[in-house]
């Protein structure tokens, strides 16, 4: 059909493409007159109204040209479309118009009915009513259009009412009941399509229900239109209360429909989408068995049921449910008694069922034959226990639900039932426990279904305690839940828990899958992958994925990613239970062991191809327990660290709180350039924090120096730089105590760097020379490089360029020497910003644009952002300030990535001033202000004077009073940390008098 108006207007194979409102309403005038031709006075009073333009007829040709060029785009005949003097018209051939096919098609039904055909009457009554898509023309408000589109949903009432006619004769009264309870619903005055209710509910033997529905439409007959129900109902009533049937047609012979489908819950909730796809699934690809296997809990039997009930209409003759205990207390059912219970449910009488399970399949594919049925096989155990229940007749459809992925069946169509999304969890919850409460506490209601982990079998459970007791408050749930206790023991009501459902899957498991799951519960990360479980089981690489792979069909484990698995989470609460409980002493204790030692030398050995050499130099481990499993990883490189970033701190904890002290230390420091580098600093923080606790217990005084030496890294780029200090001032002390001159030129290094960071120049020069000459007198060309690299940080942020020059040519030359890729890379950087300071801008450039392409290389984020600054600074003092400020954003991007806020000021710092060379004088004001109050946030006073030396240069041209008060507290902070910058500001102050 070309065009559709029973439902949204429709134009071709789409929804309506006619999206201009005037002419959507000119079409659906013309197609609910085609054929004839609509006067020009009615189309203008459909489009306009009460008020039509003057110019109304000239913009009614427009619509219909419009309409003419729609219609040669959707490969439609514009001829379709015909003028005449009168008015305009549309010619469609009968097939073209779904109104007229339902017109022809009801006509159908009624000469069947005329005939003696009542089969074929509700055949063909169907077919007509199936052609609507909602109310005629919905969406379309004008009056002219809805007034004729209403006589439209006439007539489809009226064959509706036709057809239910029919089909009570036939016997389907308990079909018809929901439909007509819809339609009575929203037509609640219409007297037949009540009284037919009456008859369905009377026929099924709900003559109680029935006459509820007499009494409510008497009820709203006289508050609405004042008068009592027609006579024909009133006697249907009579008949109801006498308990005379006669109406309801023949009885139902023994071999008609069959529903054998348990109840479906009244609060299926949260599955709407999954189940209107599955609908149209099996509607349009035919398949004739659809799988759905999920975790426990998730409402597998629950879908099924509402899925076979929505299908009923397609598959009128039976509608058979059986439960094959394939996860239960009781022995899975075998193929022959389900076949017998089928059976049964059938009609075949006990006597007729015969003893052999092959003659019974055979039988029970007889009996399907022919029938437009469904089979629900809920619960099962496997492929071969299922696979002698299958029907084999075209108009059969198999729905078999599974803990497991049943992998062995040919042609099913699989759905993996997930968890309910938040928002679907508590609506879940209000239909348990009352929409009232739920709303009164939205955010409890939120942690409540938040700790079932939207299960709902977890939430139907926490929702019937709180139903069950009307004085608690969901808040107070929600805090039992939060309070540390195993949430598996409260979600439990009578013999009905989370845990016993779980339990029930565990069983089913071989011994080495289910000690495999028990194991792998230590893990505390939201991930794991294949060589974890290997670690933490002790089992061959191939082995574990097999395993794992098993328990991802058993749906005890998700894998969201190849390889990449995770818990649900009261499946591990449920797995930690299991490895705490009684008979298995030790295994807990040994497999975190080897899940600790699997992540610290996998991290170690990542670690060392990441690390400078005088960093990786102060660390050595023994080998690993599995080198096999750590190879796997080490070929991750830094992708490995990214995957496992968010276990790590939690890692940490672990072996902190079962007292694996060096672990716990280690684990941190392993994982510290990568952190530090890539700017993860919250998490470096974190891991840092429990490892010094974690040394300071093992009474090992280097592990102590160690651990305040790498957290000092962490909050020094947070610009915490008297904490970094006094962490480091500490580690100094155990090193000298130790006599350790390695370590301790380390932490003098450290030092410096924080010390000038704080713009404490001369202290920090003093500790650089100090530990130079003891990695020199050690034998440390490694170390060397490293300070010869702090050395000309210091020596650019003091001004003394040229000094700064020659350390970092003897610091790129040594790092060639030795190998250290990174001590090149930053040597080439000093250069070039050297170079720049002394006047070199070209050759500067060449330089630090080699330098940032290693730094990008190397993916670090706060050198490439220094590198940038640098760069831009060149740029402006090259007369191309928008230049220079697309290289401060770039650089103000990278360092945000790298979380060092000082940095982070620098970097907007100068790009205000690029902004205010381009004559954007309002937004650099608002940059620096900014900046400023960041700055004495973080006591950076280096920009801090730098933010107010650039507020007074945005403010000399309007208020110099201003400008010179700025200036000067500028000048006072540059004098007193002993900043190069001292002279320009002077300069702009003596401007200002």
């Amino acid at each position: 059909m070309r065009f559709g108006i029973l439902g949204p207007l429709r134009v071709g194979d789409g929804e309506s493409t006619i999206t201009a409102g005037r002419d959507r309403t000119l079409l659906a005038m013309l197609l609910l007159r085609a054929g004839r031709v609509v006067p020009v006075e009615e189309l203008v009073d459909a489009i306009w109204e009460e008020r039509p333009p003057a110019t109304a007829r000239t913009q009614l040709q427009i619509c219909v040209s419009r309409l003419r060029q729609r219609f040669v785009a959707l490969d439609l005949p514009p001829e379709m479309i015909v003028t005449d003097p009168v008015g305009y018209g549309i010619r469609v051939a009968p097939s073209d118009l779904d109104a007229e096919v339902f017109a022809q098609t009801a006509e159908a039904g009624r000469s069947a009915v005329d005939a003696g055909q009542p089969a074929d009457a509700s055949r063909h009554y169907r077919s007509a009513l199936a052609l609507w898509r909602g109310s005629a023309l919905s969406g379309i408000a004008s009056r002219s259009v809805r007034r004729r589109a209403q006589a439209l949903d006439e007539q489809r009432l009226t064959v509706l009412e036709e057809c239910v006619e029919v089909e009570l004769r036939l016997g389907r009264a308990a079909d018809l009941i929901d439909e007509l309870s819809e339609s009575v619903e929203r037509n609640p005055l219409r007297e037949r399509l009540r009284g037919q209710l009456m008859l369905a509910l009377s026929a099924v033997g709900r003559q109680a229900d029935a006459l509820t529905v007499y009494r409510e439409g008497r009820r709203i007959f006289a508050e609405e239109l004042g008068i009592e129900p027609g006579t024909a109902l009133q006697e249907l009533h009579q008949r109801v209360l006498a308990g005379d049937l006669a109406l309801t047609g023949p009885p139902r012979p023994a071999s008609g429909p069959i529903r054998a489908l348990p109840r479906a819950i009244s609060d299926f909730t949260g599955r709407q989408d999954t189940l209107a796809r599955l609908v149209k699934e099996i509607e349009e690809h035919d398949a004739r068995i659809h799988l759905i296997d999920g975790m426990a809990g998730t409402g597998k039997t629950t879908l099924a049921v509402h899925l076979a009930a929505a299908l009923a209409g397609r598959y009128p003759d039976a509608q058979v449910f059986i439960d094959l205990h394939g996860h239960s207390e009781r022995e899975p059912v075998t193929p022959a008694a389900a076949l017998a219970a089928l059976l049964r449910q059938l009609g075949v009488p006990a006597a007729g069922i015969p003893a052999d399970a092959d003659e019974r399949a055979a039988l029970w594919r007889s009996e399907l034959s022919g029938r437009r049925a469904i089979v629900v096989l809920d619960n099962a155990a496997s492929a071969v226990q299922v696979a002698p229940l299958l029907p084999n007749g075209p108009d059969c459809l198999t729905l078999i639900t599974s803990r497991r992925r049943l992998t062995g069946l040919d042609g099913g169509r699989p759905s993996s039932l997930a968890v309910l999304d938040p928002d679907e969890a508590v609506e879940l919850l209000a239909r348990v426990v009352g929409v009232d409460r739920v709303a009164a506490e939205p955010e409890a209601a939120a942690e409540v279904v938040r700790r079932c982990g939207h299960l709902p079998l977890a939430i139907r459970l926490a929702g019937a305690r709180l139903a069950h007791r009307p004085r608690w408050r969901v808040r107070d749930l929600a805090d039992r839940l939060a309070a540390g206790r195993n949430p598996l023991i409260e979600l439990s009501v009578g013999e009905r828990s989370v845990g016993q459902a779980f339990d029930l899957s565990y069983a089913q498991l071989d011994p080495a899958a289910q000690r495999l799951f028990r194991l792998v519960g230590v893990h505390p990360g939201a991930f794991f992958d294949h060589q974890v479980g290997a670690a933490v089981a002790d089992l061959p690489l191939a082995d574990a994925q097999d395993l794992l792979d098993g328990l991802v069909d058993a749906h005890l484990l998700e894998e969201p990613d190849p390889g990449r698995f995770r818990f649900h989470d009261l499946v591990r609460d449920f797995a930690r239970q299991l490895l705490d409980g009684a008979g298995r002493p030790g295994e807990r204790a040994e497999a975190v062991r080897r899940l600790l030692d699997h992540h610290l030398h996998a991290a170690y050995a990542i670690s060392r191809q990441m690390e400078p050499a005088a960093s990786r130099a102060a660390l050595v481990l023994p080998e690993p327990p599995r080198p096999d499993l750590v190879a796997v990883c080490e070929t991750e490189g830094p992708a490995w660290f990214e995957r496992n970033r968010a276990t790590l701190p939690a890692l940490v904890r672990l072996a902190a709180d079962e007292g694996l002290l060096a672990h716990c230390w280690q684990l941190a420091r392993v994982s510290w350039y990568f952190l530090f580098s890539r700017g993860h600093l919250d998490e470096l923080i974190d891991t840092h924090t429990v490892g010094l606790r974690a040394a300071e217990r093992c009474d090992d005084e280097a592990a102590v120096a160690t651990t305040r030496n790498y957290l000092a890294s962490g909050l020094f780029r947070l610009g915490r730089f008297p904490e970094a200090i006094d962490l480091m001032e500490g580690a100094l002390q155990i090193r000298r105590r130790l006599g350790d001159r390695e370590g301790e030129a380390t932490v003098r290094r450290n030092l410096a760097i924080a010390y000038g960071a704080n713009w404490q120049l001369a202290p920090a020069l003093a500790h650089l020379d100090a530990a130079l000459d003891l990695a020199r007198s050690t034998g440390q060309p490694a170390a060397v490089a490293a300070l010869l690299n702090n050395q000309t940080v210091v020596l650019l942020a003091w001004g003394r360029y040229a000094e700064a020059q020659a350390v970092s040519r003897r610091h790129l030359a040594l790092g060639r020497e030795v190998g250290d890729l990174n001590s090149v890379r930053n040597a080439i950087g000093h250069l070039g910003a050297a170079r720049a300071r002394l006047g070199d801008l070209s050759g500067a450039l060449r330089f630090l644009r080699l330098a940032l392409r290693l730094k990008r290389r190397e993916g670090n984020r706060f050198g490439e952002g220094e590198v940038l600054n640098e760069l831009g600074v060149i740029e402006r003092k090259l007369g191309r300030p928008e230049a220079a400020a697309a290289l401060h954003r770039e650089a103000l991007t990278a360092v945000t990535a790298s979380g060092d806020r000082v940095l982070g000021c620098l970097s907007r710092n100068l790009l205000a001033r690029a902004l205010l060379e381009q004559g954007d004088v309002r937004s650099a004001l608002d940059l620096y202000r900014r900046v400023l109050q960041d700055a004495v946030r973080l006591r950076a006073r280096h920009e801090e004077a730098e933010a107010l030396a650039g507020i007074a240069r945005c403010q000399r041209p309007t208020d110099p009073a201003a400008a010179r008060s700025h200036a000067t507290r500028a000048l006072d902070l540059l004098r007193q940390l002993d900043a190069p910058e001292r002279d320009e500001v002077a300069a702009l102050l003596a401007e200002l008098g």
